[in-house]
């Protein structure tokens, strides 16, 4: 079984399937590492923070902008769990209703798109990041280079997910199952 709960077959399809199903719980775990650090590091800075202004009436002054470089970690920790778990924003109740061909169709134009959007920001977003370097935030002297890499690592584990979801869908056609919309529904 994979993540989405599909049978991954036998033969070539599941020697396949097996390694990628590992890299899938990297990216998953490393996504979840990234948060509980950067949320666990916010707020024990921000609790310090208020505890010195309370005690000392003087407290940290960089403690407000360590989140320009924590908040973009965080929000990619998040992009790479959810690209794993599916969670991303996605409107399928159309696509649901197409027969299966097309539906597999569909995952891997989605697929394709996202490996070429993700790789092209890939592949300009360098001299930006370069670039970033040389800014520094007001009350600490740390490039906000720090928080711009984030972007290297959404963006690869974007494509990385997407490459996965193609080669599923190319390997293993004979997963496609019927989807619950009550299961798949978080709002």
């Amino acid at each position: 079984m994979t993540s989405h709960g599909q049978n991954n077959g036998s033969g070539f399809g599941r020697s396949l399937l097996t390694p990628l199903g590992y890299v899938e719980k990297v990216v998953e775990w490393s996504g979840m590492l990234i948060i509980v650090a950067t949320l666990a590091f916010t707020f024990v800075t921000l609790l310090v923070n208020v505890f010195l202004r309370y005690v000392f009436s003087s407290g940290i002054a960089w403690a407000y902008e360590i989140n320009l470089l924590s908040f973009p970690w965080l929000v990619a920790g998040g992009i790479a769990v959810a690209s794993v778990r599916g969670w991303h924003i996605s409107v399928d109740a159309l696509v649901s209703i197409f027969p299966a061909g097309l539906r597999r169709l569909f995952v891997i134009l989605v697929s394709l798109s996202i490996i070429v959007i993700s790789v092209s920001i890939l592949m300009t977003s360098g001299p930006i990041i370069r670039a970033s370097q040389f800014q520094r935030l007001s009350e600490i002297p740390v490039s906000q280079y720090y928080g711009y890499i984030s972007l290297y690592y959404a963006f690869g584990t974007m494509t990385i997910m997407a490459v996965i979801e193609l080669v599923r869908t190319l390997v293993a056609p004979d997963k496609d199952t019927p989807v619950d919309p009550a299961q798949q529904s978080f709002s």
